[in-house]
């Protein structure tokens, strides 16, 4: 088995050791949330992953951060864990 290191970008001094969470077997049955994090074009993909994505019949919500400079709010992040099963974030530069 491979090793990954995964860093977080929030300026952290020393990473911080982080298991990467499971992913489903499927995404059949699977609410999934589609969140932007407000960088420019990120909506332009997550609008074609959508299509594609209910194209299978899957169920999505979409979801944006205020701004890509700050983590997401709270109540923003409470939201989507609460209402969704899985969440794919847009990065585009």
């Amino acid at each position: 088995m491979s090793t990954r290191v995964v860093l977080d970008p929030t300026g952290e001094l020393e990473p911080v050791e982080r298991a990467l969470s499971q992913r489903p077997p499927s995404l059949e049955g699977a609410r999934i949330a589609l969140l932007d994090i407000s960088k420019a074009r990120g909506d332009v993909f997550l609008d074609r992953l959508e299509e594609l994505l209910v194209e299978r019949g899957l169920e999505v919500q979409r979801y944006s951060k205020p701004t890509f400079t700050k983590p997401a709010p709270i109540d923003l992040r409470h939201e989507i864990a609460t209402q969704c099963d899985v969440v794919i974030e847009a990065l585009a530069d």
